[in-house]
């Protein structure tokens, strides 16, 4: 089986950094990942002509969420332009070709009821037009986060599979995100695939920190305490394709990971 193997790349330029680097999958941000708003399409040719072009090239996109959207939020003010900002993104999505928008899990406050925001996901979910997937990924860290650890996937999980749109709702796993968090990367597919059924794209990245640590610092594979042999066997399971999103040059991750995975 081959895996599809690619990284985060900068829209206007996707396709030539795809080549430079040897991806296979690319990843890209429709919008500042801070901000609120959705700028028109940085790209020359607008939506259409990178929708050729990255299909001329055999590429896979995806598209990444801003981190600021949290549609479990009990905050009105935060909710509902997450909300908002999720179906821009998804519209857009759409425009390109995008098999799948990775949204983070978000989370609620301590004082809030956890199941509150499970079900704030499934009014999203709800709430949502579109035909591309929305793919849900773990957080590295957080006690009110709602993708963090097992349990709380699986409560998710409950929750969005009772939405309108369900169908389109998948899973993305982060190997930074899953070691930092405290879930055992050895069973990691196998347990996630017991809760969602699925893993519809694989985050690859080794982390600068301590497993269990909660912080969300990715490093280039051999540079960072995940073991390699854990990376590569995460990847070889889920079978799912691959970005790798530390910054800088992604060529030699692409290239470590082809290499172990034969």
């Amino acid at each position: 089986m081959s895996v599809k193997i690619g990284a985060h790349v900068d829209l206007s330029d996707a396709v030539a950094q795809a080549a430079q680097i040897g991806a296979e999958v690319v990843q890209v941000f429709l919008s500042d990942p801070q901000a609120w708003k959705v700028p028109p399409l940085e790209h020359p040719g607008g939506a259409e002509a990178f929708r050729e072009e990255t299909a001329a090239a055999g590429l896979a996109v995806y598209v990444h969420a801003p981190y600021v959207i949290n549609v479990a939020s009990t905050n009105n003010r935060v909710r509902i332009p997450s909300r908002k900002l999720l179906q821009q993104i998804m519209t857009g999505a759409a425009a390109i070709g995008a098999r799948g928008v990775v949204v983070h899990g978000g989370h609620v406050t301590a004082k809030d009821e956890p199941a509150v925001g499970f079900d704030n996901w499934r009014k999203a979910i709800d709430s949502l037009e579109t035909d591309v997937p929305v793919l849900i990924e773990n957080t590295a860290g957080g006690d009110f986060s709602m993708a963090r650890r097992l349990e709380r996937v699986e409560q998710l999980w409950a929750a969005v599979m009772q939405a309108n749109g369900a169908e389109n709702v998948g899973f993305t796993l982060d190997t930074c995100h899953a070691w930092a968090g405290g879930i055992d990367l050895t069973t990691a597919v196998e347990d996630i695939r017991a809760i969602t059924g699925r893993i519809d794209l694989v985050h690859a990245n080794d982390s600068r920190d301590s497993a269990g640590s909660g912080a969300d610092r990715h490093a280039h594979f051999g540079a960072g305490q995940i073991p390699p042999e854990q990376l590569v066997g995460v990847v070889a399971a889920a079978g799912a394709p691959v970005v790798c999103e530390t910054h800088g040059d992604m060529g030699p991750d692409i290239a470590w990971l082809r290499e172990r995975l034969g």
